[in-house]
């Protein structure tokens, strides 16, 4: 799984890159087949957004939030991706 973050108006310093790459990593307990993951943490006046594009075999997942803390607002955003991802397996499963 290849992991970017990026920075839209921040420096993404070694602690935020930390976390980011250790929440995403929680992802692979549900879904084997992440292959890529693109984060994009973006400061707006006093919003702090994170975005994310997460390529699975089969379907591209997105997911954005914005909280007041850049840490709350990347584990919301990996929550969102954790749903989605459930949701994405339970839909390619088996039906009968």
């Amino acid at each position: 799984m290849q992991v970017s973050v990026t920075g839209h108006h921040v420096d993404v310093t070694d602690s935020l890159r930390t976390h980011v790459e250790e929440k995403i990593s929680k992802l692979k307990r549900h879904f084997d087949n992440v292959t890529d993951v693109h984060v994009i943490l973006t400061v707006e006046k006093l919003e702090q957004k994170a975005e994310a594009t997460v390529q699975i075999s089969g379907a591209k997942l997105f997911a954005v939030d914005t909280q007041a803390d850049m840490y709350q607002a990347i584990d919301a955003m990996v929550d969102k991706l954790d749903r989605q991802i459930i949701k994405h397996k339970e839909k390619t499963g088996s039906h009968r």
